[in-house]
């Protein structure tokens, strides 16, 4: 497995970093992995979620606001 050393650790940030690890039961070296895991791995969203963000999404979009003579002229306009 590969290796990596993080160098100039602000000194509040180790402490934070001790602090959590402590809490978690777990060594520092597997507290920054958890971390990393949590900021840079894919969140997992569950349907009901996706589904209520798509409900919001779509009570936020205005309707009516564009009229069919619009659409028509913008799809001419568009054409040689």
């Amino acid at each position: 497995m590969p290796a990596l050393t993080i160098k100039n650790i602000p000194d509040s940030l180790y402490e934070q970093l001790k602090n959590a690890a402590e809490l978690h039961r777990r060594s520092i070296n597997s507290e920054v992995i958890v971390c990393l895991e949590k900021i840079l791995a894919p969140a997992k969203i569950t349907p009901a979620d996706r589904l209520s963000r798509i409900e919001q999404l779509r009570s936020s979009i205005k309707t009516n606001s564009i009229t069919p003579e619009e659409i028509e002229q913008a799809i001419n306009n568009g054409r040689p």
